[in-house]
């Protein structure tokens, strides 16, 4: 996939284009249905792209913590659009200075610049400076461009609005299953397995320790029953279940979030090796033990309650 980064006007292009416009924030079933729709739009001769936001606008312009992190940081986000067919990814940074700009500008001044044939976009679309356009002034600024304007229908789920804010405070709130029913797969972070204390080896539960997942939304601290995958693996091989504590490790002093995986069934040395944790089930909150002791019984019954919760599970 080509990547254009714009932190103004888009490279003037001519390869015509079907674009979709959105934040994109977890590629999920809302998400999904508006690149199956351009999918099926595209003409031959004409290449799938979507634009969206290096950061979301609210914690450019707000600091909103709530959106600082991300469901899909943009390796994952690219690695997701790519299997759905997308070809370029115009990468905007986002600032104050790109608030500012009028729906009119955005459309007349910036997307005009490319061969846009067709744009698609999710129903409750809004652009330009404070959010003062929507579907319809889309369509009309975009017939002076000559691009068609495809809406969407929003997707629901149990009537609800699919929103990728309602995804993050899932996941926030360690509702891992129904955050994976609205992004139509499980909440993954992929990351690199770091040096840590070595505690877990030392109480007869090896874990690994992630580095580099600081961009993803963090789910609620607790421990989790998942699958970790082994990049670079033969296919069909270096996928294990997983035990996953998350968080702040009070019972040993810990210091900042964290996230560990336990691989059940696994020996061997994954450091500096690249993995990823899916969070399938949740299994119960952090606790603060009263000692080492404690600790480990703890985890001892955590693996037969995962390996329960596993074996129940429909293959």
């Amino acid at each position: 996939m080509e990547v254009i980064d714009i932190t103004s006007q888009p490279p003037v292009d001519s390869k015509p284009v079907v674009l979709m416009i959105g934040k994109f924030d977890g590629i999920h079933q809302g998400h999904q249905a508006i690149l199956q729709t351009a999918n099926k739009l595209k003409k031959e001769g004409e290449a799938l792209a979507v634009m969206s936001f290096s950061q979301h606008p609210l914690w450019v312009l707000k600091q909103d913590e709530a959106f600082k992190r991300k469901i899909t940081p943009d390796e994952e986000k690219i690695r997701l659009l790519k299997q759905f067919g997308v070809e370029r990814f115009y990468r905007i940074h986002f600032s104050e200075a790109y608030a500012r700009i009028s729906a009119e500008e955005f459309v007349t001044e910036h997307l005009s610049r490319l061969n846009v044939k067709r744009i698609v976009v999710g129903e409750g679309f809004r652009f330009g400076h404070g959010q003062g356009g929507g579907t319809r002034e889309l369509s009309e600024l975009c017939a002076r461009i000559g691009a068609e304007v495809t809406v969407i229908p929003l997707v629901t789920d149990h009537g609800v609005k699919i929103a990728s804010s309602d995804i993050r405070a899932d996941i926030g709130e360690g509702r891992v299953e129904a955050a994976a029913s609205l992004l139509g797969r499980p909440y993954s972070v992929k990351g690199i397995v770091i040096h840590g204390q070595k505690l877990g080896r030392k109480l007869g539960f090896p874990t690994i320790n992630m580095g580099g997942v600081d961009a993803y939304v963090f789910p609620k601290p607790g421990v989790y029953v998942g699958t970790a995958e082994i990049h670079g693996e033969p296919e069909g091989k270096g996928r294990y279940n997983v035990l996953i504590s998350a968080g702040y490790r009070p019972t040993v002093d810990g210091e900042g979030y964290l996230i560990e995986g336990y691989l059940l069934d696994f020996s061997g040395d994954l450091y500096d090796r690249t993995v990823t944790l899916t969070f399938e089930h949740y299994l119960r909150g952090e606790i603060k033990f009263t000692g080492l002791d404690a600790l480990i019984e703890q985890m001892k019954q955590d693996e037969v309650n995962a390996r329960k919760m596993l074996s129940a599970s429909p293959a």
